[in-house]
């Protein structure tokens, strides 16, 4: 096992040693492989990838720690307590968007998926908080590191539709978006961005945990 010494260690080694080329950690410079997990810089708002033991140093969420290790945890919310009203009182241009509280804002903020990346709304926070006190679920989330995903698709003639809503690892929100980014093409991103949404989706649905209201 792996203890704090050790990595500590390696990470004062890694400052004179040379590198090779490869993947490594960002703190102490350890070869990773492509899976590995993530840590978030608080401050920074930065994620960084790192070796296991690394990772382990960051995993206790009561401590006030500079960095914070992402879990990886699958949540399914059904009948989330959003409907299309609620959703443009948040004033976000799509219907695709992923919140998560910043911890050294002291407040939730949200983004959204387009052409260039992942881009921080002007959240309404007097329209978020009445989602929260609706739907108490949304406060399962673990500050910076884990993230609500909402989806509302558009109404049909018919019906009013229902938003999709998951918590997952932040580091997943930031790697659905960043793949959309290479994906769109004009205004609305295109067919391959549509069918990559609904694929996501559909894979959040065989790998989520639900949790009832």
């Amino acid at each position: 096992m792996t203890s704090a010494y050790d990595v500590l260690a390696r990470i004062r080694a890694a400052k004179t040693a040379p590198q090779p080329a490869g993947e490594r950690c960002e703190m102490c410079s350890e070869a990773i492989a492509d899976e590995h997990q993530h840590v978030v810089n608080v401050e920074g708002r930065q994620l960084m990838c790192v070796c296991r033991g690394c990772y382990l140093l960051f995993t206790d969420e009561q401590a006030k720690l500079r960095f914070r290790a992402v879990p990886d945890r699958y949540l399914a919310f059904p009948d989330f307590a959003l409907d299309r009203r609620h959703w443009e009182t948040l004033q976000i241009p799509v219907g695709l968007a992923f919140f998560f509280k910043n911890s050294t804002l002291e407040r939730t903020v949200a983004f959204y998926p387009g052409p260039a990346g992942a881009t921080e709304s002007e959240l309404d926070l007097a329209a978020w908080n009445d989602i929260r006190e609706a739907d108490p679920r949304v406060d399962l989330l673990s500050d910076d590191t884990e993230a609500v995903l909402v989806r509302v698709p558009p109404d049909s003639p018919d019906e009013i539709a229902t938003p999709q809503s998951y918590l997952l690892p932040i580091d997943a929100c930031y790697e659905f978006v960043g793949r959309l980014r290479m994906l769109w093409h004009g205004f609305d991103g295109g067919q391959q961005v549509r069918e990559f949404i609904d694929e996501f989706f559909a894979h959040l649905d065989d790998r989520s945990k639900v949790v009832e209201r």
